[in-house]
């Protein structure tokens, strides 16, 4: 039997009792260096999350703008492949679109200007009128002002710089507004003529960040999806010049006043699924008491029957012989996307819709059904 020497025996029990020098002791030493770098990646990892949703929710501007200048290019881009079936180079092609837009813009300005300077002309003739009325205690303005003394209120708060301040800083708000909108409609215009000269080169980029594979499938997906965002538009165009014109005729049966004005401003929130016509329908009927109240009441009326008529034929008809979508999914699209992106969302969000329906259709189905 072979003996232990005594210095073997304490090696033994040394190792025994650091356990770290034995097989059991390093992997519990790699698993807290695992579990160290486990939980270092995780920080970082929602550090790194944390900072881009801020990045993200800081751009959401620009970035809104983006996607409406995309879907204002593809919706142009059929006007522009029809010009080039009849051999106009695209270049070309773009340049004819943009000045048709630029032209349809132009005679909105022409009809907006004069009535809104007629109404700054009568508003500068009047404020004399008014003036002198209040200092007349038998008019209506006078009375007002005998009871509640207004002008003395007035002085008083601009002699204490509050209305002042008030006035100043609503006209300072204005102005940032007015110069955000202009900012941002050249910025749309900007990225809608360049996307729109470039989609194809864009097209073919994305292309290519697909397998070889699935790339002949892709493209044809993404033609389809284009295909019917660009026949929405035609179709939602259609719909909406139907009811500018039916405001205007309405307006001119009716006497009210800036019928092709009205008629101009219905057509363009017409646009907007769902809730356009509404809205335009309210303009009008507000601007219809400017008549009499009997007219104001009748166009209510005659928009609500339109109303009914384009949800429960134009639309649907639109829906399903265009872009195959149903109604019930258009209403969730459009308020999902007015919830998210404003008019924004819900003017892409049935074409969207249409797109995710494609893919669906196209993709996603097939594959659950091979299984």
């Amino acid at each position: 039997m072979k003996r232990i020497r005594p210095t073997q025996a304490a090696t033994v029990r040394s190792r025994a009792v650091d356990g770290s020098r034995g097989p059991r002791g390093r992997r519990d030493a790699n698993a807290s260096r695992s579990w160290v770098r486990m939980g270092f990646g995780l920080g970082v990892g929602l550090l790194m999350a944390y900072a881009l949703g801020q990045a993200l929710l800081q751009s959401a501007q620009i970035l809104t703008l983006v996607l409406l200048a995309l879907f204002a290019a593809v919706s142009l881009d059929p006007v522009v492949g029809a010009l080039q079936r009849v051999r106009v180079p695209r270049g070309l092609a773009v340049v004819v679109v943009v000045l048709g837009v630029a032209a349809l813009a132009a005679l909105f300005v022409a009809l907006v200007i004069p009535p809104v300077g007629k109404e700054v002309d009568q508003l500068t003739k009047q404020i004399p009128i008014w003036l002198q009325d209040l200092h007349n205690h038998n008019s209506a303005l006078g009375k007002i002002e005998d009871r509640y003394h207004v002008v003395e209120k007035v002085k008083q708060q601009l002699a204490s710089g509050g209305l002042g301040a008030k006035l100043a800083s609503g006209v300072l708000g204005a102005g940032k507004i007015l110069l955000g909108l202009l900012t941002g409609a050249l910025i749309v215009i900007t990225l809608t003529i360049y996307f729109m000269i470039g989609l194809p080169s864009i097209e073919d980029f994305a292309l290519r960040l697909v397998a070889a594979s699935g790339r002949a499938r892709t493209r044809d997906l993404t033609e389809q999806i284009m295909r019917q965002v660009g026949r929405f538009m035609l179709a939602n165009l259609a719909t909406s010049a139907i009811a500018g014109l039916a405001t205007s005729a309405w307006c001119w049966a009716l006497g009210i006043p800036y019928g092709a004005l009205l008629g101009f401003f219905v057509a363009i929130m017409d646009l907007i699924p769902i809730i356009g016509s509404t809205i335009g329908g309210v303009v009008v009927s507000l601007v219809a008491l400017s008549v009499s109240l009997p007219a104001a009441i009748a166009t209510a009326l005659f928009y609500t029957g339109f109303r009914f008529l384009e949800d429960h034929l134009t639309t649907p008809l639109t829906m399903k012989y265009v872009v195959r979508l149903h109604p019930v999914a258009t209403l969730i699209a459009v308020l999902i996307g007015g919830t998210l992106l404003g008019i924004v969302g819900a003017l892409v969000a049935v074409p969207a819709a249409a797109a995710v329906g494609l893919v669906l259709d196209e993709v996603v189905f097939p594959a659950r059904d091979r299984v």
